[in-house]
């Protein structure tokens, strides 16, 4: 038996977005080209790119389409390096962010800019007080995502950007796992821009989308990562992605439908599991659960074992988990986001992540669980940790 539990790390191709892409194999035209080729392209791509801003609630106008989220993070970051000040620039960014702003923040920092790092209550929330706390007047940025990818926190985005407004503050929101599960209609939003990656909403790798409100007026704030093309009104220069964006854009219309059922699925899958796990295993902590969280995320801390090695034996019986951001796979050092809710290396040692997903069903959850008990039992058998308590 296959189980996936590993959609926050990426989704698999939904039917209709996996029909849009051969649908659109013949369409091989340059949508630059005037002949009738590139001509069928453009039009074929133009319909795509209507669909992801009806979903997005954009305009086409305030829409970069990108290669992924990481390059939009970067897109707007980098901006603010190519700027002239007459003061040191501040930026802030949430203590849980995904390496995409993290690493970029930092970068910042090594290059003159004096970086923040909001703390996360114990419950994995930014909260309104400490981003006022630590504004400064020569605070130009403020970076915090909506949705952790990790425990699937929501932070207090809305409430975040309107303080950001008020000080006159450039605000970004990394809106990657919030795409696709919570209802998102960027122009009502206080939002300055927000990334998307594709693949994250059961379309394929390799496309994403950055949003700029008023992105006209505001192009020539920004710095752009690849020049030497008219597209994206002169913004990102490349060919377009046209199966990509085609199927970015089936992703959408079928999300558009399903969404809510999808949404009351999983959370009813994860809270089943997770009743289970409590009831089943003992020593375990639900990271965020008292707060709220994207419905289809579980990070579970299994005291006295490391993650690692739960995920392997998992593997063995064809289940497919995490131990957090997949960007961070390659390292061995603990999980950011559980080290900032409790600064405890155990804890952040023996968390694994479970992400349902649209395909996911009560059978799975159940295997999952059944599986986990036995996993966690033997594993505490042999650890030196462990005492049997």
């Amino acid at each position: 038996m296959r189980v996936y539990l590993d959609n926050n790390a990426t989704t698999p191709l939904h039917p209709d977005v996996i029909k849009a892409i051969t649908d659109f194999l013949p369409y091989y035209g340059n949508p630059s080209s005037l002949h009738e080729t590139g001509r069928d392209a453009k039009e074929k791509l133009y319909s795509s790119i209507n669909s992801i801003s009806e979903f997005f609630g954009c305009p086409r106008e305030d829409m970069i389409i990108t290669s992924c989220a990481s390059e939009s993070n970067n897109i707007i970051l980098k901006s603010f390096m190519n700027k002239k000040y007459d003061f040191r620039p501040h930026i802030i960014i949430s203590a849980i962010e995904h390496p995409a702003i993290l690493e970029t923040a930092k970068y910042l920092e090594s290059n003159g800019f004096d970086l923040s790092l909001a703390p996360v209550n114990e419950d994995g929330v930014v909260e309104i007080e400490t981003i006022k706390n630590l504004i400064k007047k020569e605070t130009v940025l403020i970076s915090v995502m909506w949705v952790n990818n990790e425990i699937g926190t929501v932070q207090p985005v809305e409430e975040i950007g309107r303080l950001a407004k008020e000080k006159n503050i450039f605000f970004h929101v990394d809106a990657v796992q919030a795409a696709g599960s919570i209802p998102i209609s960027f122009k009502d939003l206080p939002f300055d821009s927000a990334s998307i990656s594709a693949h994250k909403m059961y379309a394929p790798k390799g496309i994403g989308l950055l949003y700029v409100k008023n992105f006209a007026k505001r192009k020539k704030e920004l710095t752009p990562l690849i020049h030497g093309g008219h597209q994206e009104g002169g913004f990102r220069a490349g060919t377009e992605n046209t199966i990509g964006i085609a199927a970015f854009g089936a992703a959408c219309s079928a999300l558009s439908k399903e969404m809510e059922k999808n949404h009351a699925q999983e959370e009813k899958i994860r809270d089943h599991f997770e009743d289970r796990v409590q009831k089943e295993i003992p020593h375990i902590i639900i990271n965020g659960k008292n707060s709220k969280r994207k419905v289809s995320t579980s990070n579970i801390t299994f005291k006295y074992i490391e993650g690692e090695s739960i995920l392997l034996r998992l593997d063995l019986h064809g289940i497919s988990v995490s131990t957090g951001s997949a960007c961070s796979t390659g390292s061995l050092d603990p999980s950011h986001v559980i080290m900032a809710l409790s600064d405890d290396k155990e804890r952040a040692h023996g968390s694994i992540r479970f992400s349902f997903g649209r395909e996911n069903t009560m059978a799975d959850a159940d295997y999952t669980v059944d599986k986990l008990k036995e996993t966690v039992a033997f594993l505490r058998s042999i650890s030196p940790l462990y005492k049997g308590e």
